[in-house]
């Protein structure tokens, strides 16, 4: 797990995994049904059923770099304050 929250990035990660399976479901539902008509109708079709899918893990995928981005400024900011200290100390 990439985040530091368990909590938060279990239910992150599910939702990630959820988001594929979403994916794959909608392009292989969607190729099936359509593949005896067209193959190249089906191909398309395929990439419109997966596009909701892959906009979620997208989404996720935002949300994740967001919170990682988030702990790294927290962490230099910590580490800027403690270099000021040093600095006044001295």
């Amino acid at each position: 797990m990439r985040l530091e929250n368990r909590p938060l990035g279990f239910v992150i990660n599910f939702l990630l995994g959820v988001s594929w399976a979403v994916v794959l479901l909608g392009a292989l539902t969607s190729f099936l049904s359509l593949y005896h008509e067209s193959f190249l109708f089906a191909v398309v079709s395929a990439f419109v059923g997966a596009v909701p899918g892959l906009a979620a893990v997208l989404l996720l995928e935002h949300m994740i770099t967001g919170k990682e981005k988030l702990d790294e400024l927290k962490r230099q900011t910590l580490l800027l304050e403690k270099l000021l200290e040093e600095k006044n100390i001295k």
